[in-house]
Formats: C-alpha cells, sequence, structure tokens
C-alpha cells in the first residue's frame, strides 16, 4: 500500500473581498407650517417634547414658523419623521390646535 501524500499539489483561489459601497438613507426635514389659531407657546412646547429643543430653539423655530410661514424641526430618517409628524399631529388634535406637520426631502 502506498501513500503518495507529498505528490499531490493543493490549489488554493484567493478571492478579493468585494466591498460594498452602502449609501446612507435619504433624510426628510420635518417642517411645522403657520397657521391662525395654533398658540405661539403651543408650537414652542411641541418643539420641546417631540424634538428635544431647548426653550431658546424651540422659541427661535417658532418664531420661524410664525414669520415665514414654516419652520423645520430637524431632519431625520423617512421613518422617524414619518413617526413624529404622526405624534406631533395626534397630539395637536388631542389639544384641538390645526398645526400641520409635513416632511420633505433634504
Amino acid at each position: 500500500m502506498s501513500t503518495e501524500f507529498g505528490s499531490q499539489k493543493s490549489q488554493t483561489t484567493l478571492l478579493e473581498r468585494e466591498t460594498a459601497q452602502v449609501k446612507p438613507p435619504p433624510m426628510f426635514k420635518v417642517v411645522l407650517l403657520n397657521d391662525d389659531f395654533t398658540p405661539m407657546e403651543f408650537v414652542v412646547l411641541i418643539l420641546q417634547k417631540f424634538f428635544s429643543k431647548g426653550h431658546e430653539q424651540a422659541t427661535q423655530i417658532m418664531l420661524n414658523v410664525h414669520q415665514q410661514g414654516r419652520g423645520v424641526c430637524g431632519i431625520y430618517p423617512r421613518d422617524v419623521a414619518s413617526t413624529k409628524i404622526d405624534q406631533v399631529s395626534r397630539f395637536a388634535r388631542q389639544h384641538q390646535h390645526p398645526l400641520q406637520c409635513i416632511m420633505e426631502e433634504a
């Protein structure tokens, strides 16, 4: 019985690892729209409660909403932006305010 371990050559094939280029998800601006009925203090509360803004920053965004008709609350991935819009809309309705919140691609 003869064994020829040394006579067989093993062939190894090396494959180059290809790194996939993953694009970051598209981001969306959450925007509050001005109306003639929602109190300014309520808008500040919304910005603090749902967007974690300090009082000063919330007041500045509220003034943008009041003076320019709209104010950007933050920029988020689509699912986060959509959730925030739902939360704001539900909270505004519960308090009988017509505040509108939308998202736009950033």
